[in-house]
């Protein structure tokens, strides 16, 4: 059986063990909830007070060229490119998740405008702000679009039929850590004729991602879970350098045009990823995405993806081991391939239970209905905090030491 000394064991062999010095861990405090907000690498303060300091405070306005805050979205989307299995040139850091896949599924539907399709496929139980940019743009254009939901990856084969511009997916779900097989279905999107829009908000930093070679269209992802880049920040989107020339996004602001400070009338995209931008660039939270990102360079997804399933895998033997009196539901994938980085159980109070795991240091956070999730960031969770946490998960669940009658809090 497994005991805390052997989880102290593997993590005193573990290769990743020494870059969880680099975060602002809080004593007292197991952190499974890197799949919302990451940690805060250490850096980040430093380079925000760089930037507010002496960037902005000292230099001003200066800073546009001598800080290269102009050319940031860029250089940071070049560092990130490589997490997805994009390069240079195909990657910016910018606007939010929710405003890139409008960006995204705009271009998508103008490179299939003379197809005359006219049908965006999505899931139900895919991330809602997905759902509902779709829902806008179809209801905006106002031309015969429309949305159809599938309630199961099964069901996608028979949804794809000839009326289908897109295919939008999330690669691994926010609920359930389902992981799609990007390869597989980016080529059954294909065989239809329709392209694929893919969401990596909770893949890119936590699982081994190739856009490329697996045949996606466009994507989109954001920076504040796996890579840590803080609460809110930039996101990205990601253009294939054999889609740029066709790509083309209504929101048309002066940093997508080809000479912003010609100050013309008349709008032209920038050639390559430049013409996904929009407006000015929130530099702040922007310069903090870079910290994060230091981190990963310093390992592998390779390492990152062996050892986040080697904890997973751990949580769950040790849940079910330890935790078989309780009604607690898996709805997490057992199978490797197509689990992400988290792991989510069900509970009847499971918004209770999560808010006195919180209470006692074990911060996961809880989504309907009645699911517990956990995340596991491979550069700082330990192999003790996952039995710490389940010990203690399994204490509350002992004792019925939760109140089912605690008021919700806003954010869950």
């Amino acid at each position: 059986m497994t005991t805390r000394n052997h989880c102290l064991e593997r993590d005193a062999q573990d290769p990743l063990a020494p870059l969880r010095a680099q975060f602002d861990l809080p004593a007292g405090v197991i952190y499974l909830d890197g799949n919302s907000l990451g940690a805060r690498p250490k850096a980040a303060l430093a380079r925000a007070q760089q930037v507010i300091a002496q960037e902005w405070g000292h230099d001003l306005i200066r800073s546009w060229n001598t800080a290269g805050w102009f050319e940031l979205p860029r250089r940071l989307g070049n560092l990130l490119a490589p997490l997805i299995g994009g390069v240079d040139g195909e990657v910016v850091v910018t606007d939010t998740t929710s405003v890139n896949l409008f960006k995204a599924l705009a271009a998508a539907l103008h490179m299939q405008a003379a197809a005359e399709r006219r049908v965006i496929v999505t899931e139900r139980a895919n991330f809602p702000t997905d759902i509902y940019m779709a829902q806008g743009l179809t209801g905006w254009l106002d031309r015969g679009y429309s949305l159809r939901l599938i309630d199961s990856p099964d069901q996608l084969p028979a949804a794809i039929g000839a009326d289908v511009a897109l295919v939008m997916l999330t690669h691994v779900n926010y609920r359930t850590g389902y992981q799609y097989d990007m390869k597989a279905t980016s080529a059954l999107a294909h065989a239809a004729g329709a392209l694929i829009v893919w969401d990596l908000a909770h893949s890119a930093g936590a699982v081994p991602v190739d856009l490329s070679a697996d045949g996606a269209d466009l994507a989109v992802g954001c920076t504040y879970k796996y890579l840590n880049g803080g609460p809110g920040a930039p996101a990205f989107i990601w253009v294939p350098k054999r889609h740029q020339a066709q790509f083309r996004q209504p929101l048309s602001g002066w940093w997508g045009h080809a000479a912003p400070f010609a100050m013309a009338p008349d709008f032209q995209p920038a050639d390559g990823i430049a013409r996904a931008l929009c407006g000015t660039q929130p530099i702040v939270s922007l310069a903090m995405v870079e910290c994060g990102l230091d981190v990963h360079r310093q390992t592998s997804m390779a390492a990152i993806r062996a050892k986040s399933l080697a904890l997973t895998d751990l949580f769950i033997d040790l849940v079910e081991a330890r935790c078989a009196d309780h009604p607690l539901g898996l709805v997490t994938p057992r199978d490797h391939a197509r689990r992400g980085s988290q792991v989510s159980f069900t509970h009847p109070h499971g918004y209770a239970v999560m808010q006195a795991l919180i209470g006692r240091g074990v911060i996961g956070d809880y989504r309907e209905p009645a699911i517990m999730r956990f995340g596991f960031t491979p550069l700082y969770t330990s192999y003790a905090d996952v039995w710490d946490a389940v010990e203690i998960l399994r204490d509350i669940l002992d004792r019925k030491d939760y109140n089912v009658d605690a008021k919700r809090d806003a954010v869950t």
